[in-house]
């Protein structure tokens, strides 16, 4: 389907119609009808006329009730997007934007064009229907040098990502067609339709007849002329033979199959374009299929947390609350301290299992809320009174909440970064200073997490003084001597249905083989997941997994 703003238009009736009639073995029926007509034989004129019609119809009906659906489809794809024009701000269809035009987008929006960053505020996009990458992306203002790989430009926004953090603004380059995906649609669509291998066997049958027809009617002709037959009669007897050896009710007959084979697939929920495409997934050996999204839910899930020192499993896929943290051994704990920062050092919100912000942030709101932490109470109780956003350069966010007489500080960020602000942790026991000997588990544990395929974050807090806090001076310099918490290990999960699928896959002889630019250690822990046995080819771009 092209992407919203490369919309177009339906195939024409009438083109849907006349495709029904390009097949080697339906204009030889025709021609056979006509010549059964020439020489008087109307019955079987008629009777393969009405054949290939019935067949037409049958066909067109199909493709063209498929052709419709899409189409519905595609119609509740065209989104709103808000837009500055003549220092107004105003809600406009996507499909009317145009160069030139500055766009206005908060966290939860999708780009509409691609465009330049002209102004942005802790931004970062989900671009993995263009890169495949889950992660979502750091964007600035910044210049950059010309001729960047598409993953390279941060300064840029593209058409159908999505925005996870925070808000920008930008200036339209190109819309539609001329976009990075538009330019992908084109691709699709400038793509030669191959033949499926049914069709392939019916023009190779046809030919074959006409072939074997065509040496009839020389050979009839040659004896009736050595036997001395009046003209009229050889011609006559030579075409009826001709005719005779084209099987009319062929065509029919696969059309009605594949029709049914359609019909059975739209009750799974299935729309087939092209009539023939049933037939090719039947002669389906091989699938290749992307990991991001299609066979993984795109949706970052917590899976492991390292608190109190234990290791806890995490049940529960998505962005669903359904689920529980289980402790590997020992009885289950209170969590609310160790799992604080991960609820309150965020800024995503989830709402009927759906998050608006970053993807990451959405899946540590639903760890708390899986730990019972009720994240509408929890932040009027503790008041944002300053933050430290997020960035590459010290990899970590902070928020400052006010109680009673001190500022509680919440951190979460990257482990090693964590570690070394960090001069003590908690354990079952209490807290503890954090020397050498901890800090070497703390980092084991932390690789250990990390060969799983795991993304991993680290959870702090500390204390500062209420006197001694001002918001207004560097706030970088409070985040030290912190009180180590947990660790928690996220990946993007397989879809439940997957691996039930490649199963079915297997029994039916088809190899699966998944596609991925993710890390080879990410890649190998999805393909255990799903089943895939092992991973037997990196590109320098990417890595595939096969079943076996």
């Amino acid at each position: 389907m092209a992407p919203t703003g490369c919309w177009t238009p339906p195939t024409p009736a009438w083109r849907l119609l006349f495709r029904q009639f390009k097949s080697l073995l339906i204009l030889i029926l025709i021609g056979a009808a006509g010549l059964a007509g020439a020489v008087g034989d109307l019955d079987d004129a008629l009777i393969i006329l009405a054949v290939v019609f019935i067949n037409a119809v049958l066909g067109f009906y199909q493709e063209y009730r498929a052709e419709r659906s899409l189409a519905i489809l595609k119609t509740m794809l065209v989104p709103e997007t808000e837009v500055r024009r003549e220092g107004k701000k105003q809600m406009v269809p996507a499909t009317e934007l145009a160069p030139g035009d500055i766009v206005i987008l908060d966290a939860g929006d999708r780009v509409p064009a691609d465009g330049r960053v002209i102004q942005a505020h802790n931004l970062q996009v989900d671009e993995s229907s263009l890169t495949g990458e889950s992660h979502p992306v750091t964007k600035t203002t910044a210049p950059l040098p010309e001729r960047l790989p598409l993953a390279d430009r941060r300064n840029m926004l593209y058409m159908n990502t999505s925005v996870t953090r925070g808000r920008a603004e930008m200036i339209i380059t190109a819309t539609g067609m001329e976009t990075e995906i538009g330019h992908l649609a084109a691709m699709l669509a400038e793509t030669e339709e191959a033949k499926t291998p049914l069709q392939i066997q019916l023009d190779s049958l046809g030919r074959y007849l006409a072939v074997i027809a065509g040496i009839v009617v020389i050979l009839m002709l040659g004896g009736g002329w050595l036997r001395g037959q009046p003209w009229s009669e050889m011609v006559f007897t030579a075409i009826a033979l001709a005719v005779a050896s084209i099987p009319e009710g062929l065509p029919a007959v696969v059309t009605v199959t594949l029709a049914l084979g359609l019909h059975r697939m739209a009750r799974q929920r299935a729309i087939v374009k092209r009539l023939a495409a049933v037939e090719t997934l039947g002669c389906t050996t091989v699938i290749c299929s992307d990991k991001t999204g299609t066979m993984t839910l795109n949706q970052m899930t917590a899976r492991i947390l390292y608190t109190l020192g234990r290791t806890w499993k995490v049940s529960g896929q998505g962005y669903s609350t359904t689920g529980k943290i289980e402790p590997e051994t020992g009885e289950a704990e209170d969590l609310t301290e160790t799992i604080l920062p991960f609820a309150l050092c965020n800024d995503a919100s989830l709402t009927a299992d759906r998050v608006v912000g970053d993807p990451m942030e959405g899946a540590l709101l639903v760890l708390a809320a899986k730990a019972g932490l009720n994240i509408k109470q929890l932040k009027p109780d503790w008041p944002r009174i300053a933050e430290i956003p997020f960035d590459t350069a010290h990899k970590f966010m902070a928020t400052f909440h006010r109680r009673g007489d001190k500022v509680i500080m919440l951190v979460k960020g990257a482990p090693e970064v964590v570690f070394e602000r960090s001069a003590e942790f908690l354990d079952a026991d209490g807290v503890h200073p954090l020397e050498q000997k901890h800090k070497r588990n703390w980092m084991e544990i932390n690789e250990r997490l990390a060969s799983q395929g795991l993304r991993i974050l680290a959870a702090a807090r500390g204390e500062i003084p209420a006197a001694q806090f001002d918001p207004e001076s560097g706030l970088l310099g409070y985040v030290t001597k912190l009180t180590l918490l947990s660790l928690v290990g996220l990946m993007d999960p397989p879809r439940p249905e997957v691996k039930e699928a490649i199963g079915l896959c297997r029994r039916a002889g088809i190899q699966v083989k998944m596609i991925t630019g993710d890390q080879p250690v990410t890649a190998l822990a999805i393909a255990r997941e799903l089943g895939l046995a092992r991973i037997f080819h990196q590109a320098g771009v990417g890595t595939t997994s096969e079943s076996r």
